[in-house]
């Protein structure tokens, strides 16, 4: 493992270094259908109800935003709950939807993205 890997894994066992940058990267993919349509149809498919992709959007700045900000109050366990929380969802709704043919396979990379975000939590140092 590179120095830049090691440092990289240690820095994200610290629960509210994780619960920042998880926060910054809900609230990233969040914006990013409010930001770009276009391309977010591009890649999960065209959608039929525009209202509920701005919905989600929103909601998932808005759950970022408050792990971000919990981890700056040093709230650990509600920046825990937003993060496995949202992450749980997530998995669970790609996991469901694309066996099931509703959603585009390209769900299952963020089935992936999602798992990963649970499993950093699940490792992350409990003090």
């Amino acid at each position: 493992m590179t120095r830049l890997a090691t440092r990289a894994r240690d820095r994200l066992a610290d629960p509210l270094a994780l619960a920042h940058a998880h926060g910054v990267s809900t609230m990233i993919s969040g914006a990013w259908p409010l930001l770009s349509l276009r391309s977010f149809e591009a890649v999960f498919g065209p959608k039929e109800d525009r209202w509920l992709v701005y919905t989600v959007s929103g909601m998932l700045v808005t759950n970022g935003l408050g792990q971000v900000l919990a981890a700056r109050e040093g709230a650990v366990s509600t920046a825990r709950a937003l993060g496995c929380g949202t992450a749980g969802t997530l998995l669970a709704i790609d996991l469901v939807f694309v066996p099931a043919g509703r959603i585009r396979w390209t769900y299952l990379f963020d089935a992936a993205y999602e798992a990963v975000w649970i499993g950093l939590w699940r490792r992350a140092r409990t003090s």
